[in-house]
């Protein structure tokens, strides 16, 4: 083996090149999203910064990049898939998207009946599986345990039951699942990037847009759709995903550092999502947004109608039974 050997180096020159040379050995990871610093999601990543700076070795550093400021979520996880070392927020129906088909279920409307449902899913076999044909396209979950929120309908436009979607213009992350997700409730889906929403409502472009309370006020929506139906549409659990390649070339100690605070900032997360939910709500309503409650009919006519979303298994490209094997695994009777 060959060796590398110091003649005539004082002691602080030896210093300085150490210290050069473990400059050179830090890695830096930029976490790139759409959402405010000021989110719940927001708050949760400056702990996640803070857990890697304080039980780290000063190795691995993450820097964050709210309010789309590196490219949109597409564009972030394309650079992935080529090893730009970016980490950035994402959910099932992207990653079928980028070929794992079958987990763009997670993200049909109606799927899960409570949030435990969510959970019991991430820790199944069937998620190790799509997990590790996510990673076989390049792609690497470090954390899923994160809670976006509720995801409800913001509209310039009163909506009090499915019906009323019936030809608006509704505003969705650039995916099939969530497009044919919102066009099945009678709606015209829109792809769209976060932070174009704001203006595309205030010139009628769009009728209305859709996420958790968090988001929807984060990005002052508000303020030009002032209509919310509180229609839980989806229980968006999320997952922060980064280049296979990238994360493998990270020492085994900074995997586990990576992968053990992320879990631990997604708890934080969840605590300060519950804790915002009223808090966004009343806040809302201040500003003249007239909510909507539904009652259990109304929103058993919206589940009525995501049916036919499970019904296009072939469209999306699903295992046979699919629907069945996901309730099975999240433990629905």
């Amino acid at each position: 083996m060959k060796k590398t050997v110091l003649v005539g180096v004082t002691l602080a020159a030896a210093v300085m090149m150490s210290a050069s040379a473990m400059a050179a050995d830090e890695v830096v990871l930029q976490i790139g999203f759409e959402n405010s610093i000021s989110e719940p999601i927001g708050q949760a990543l400056e702990k996640w910064q803070q857990l890697v700076e304080e039980k780290g070795d000063g190795s691995l550093k993450l820097e964050l990049f709210p309010d789309s400021q590196l490219g949109s979520k597409n564009e972030l996880i394309d650079g992935m898939t080529f090893g730009e070392n970016y980490i950035t927020l994402a959910d099932g129906a992207f990653y079928a998207d980028y070929g794992v088909k079958d987990f763009g279920i997670v993200f049909g409307p109606f799927l899960f009946d409570n949030w435990d449902q969510c959970w019991t899913l991430t820790k199944s076999d069937w998620y190790a599986d799509q997990c590790a044909q996510l990673e076989e396209k390049g792609l690497k979950l470090v954390a899923s345990n994160w809670k976006y929120g509720e995801r409800h309908t913001l509209t310039t436009k009163p909506v009090e039951k499915v019906e009323d979607l019936a030809g608006m213009k509704i505003r969705v992350p650039g995916n099939q699942i969530q497009s044919i997700g919102f066009d099945v409730l009678g709606a015209t889906s829109t792809g769209m990037a976060l932070d174009e929403v704001y203006q595309a409502l205030q010139t009628g472009t769009i009728d209305g847009a859709e996420n958790p309370l968090a988001t929807l006020y984060g990005r002052k929506l508000q303020e030009v759709a002032k209509y919310l139906i509180l229609d839980g549409h989806v229980k968006n659990f999320t997952t922060w995903v980064m280049s296979a390649d990238v994360f493998n070339s990270l020492t085994p100690e900074q995997q586990e550092l990576l992968v053990s605070t992320g879990e631990e900032a997604g708890l934080y997360n969840n605590e300060l999502v519950d804790a915002s939910e009223e808090d966004y709500l009343q806040k809302m309503k201040d500003e003249g947004v007239t909510v909507t409650d539904p009652s259990e009919e109304v929103l058993a006519g919206f589940k009525e109608k995501a049916q036919a979303f499970y019904e296009q298994g072939d469209t999306f490209g699903w295992s046979d039974g699919l629907y069945d094997t996901v309730r099975a695994a999240m433990g629905a009777e």
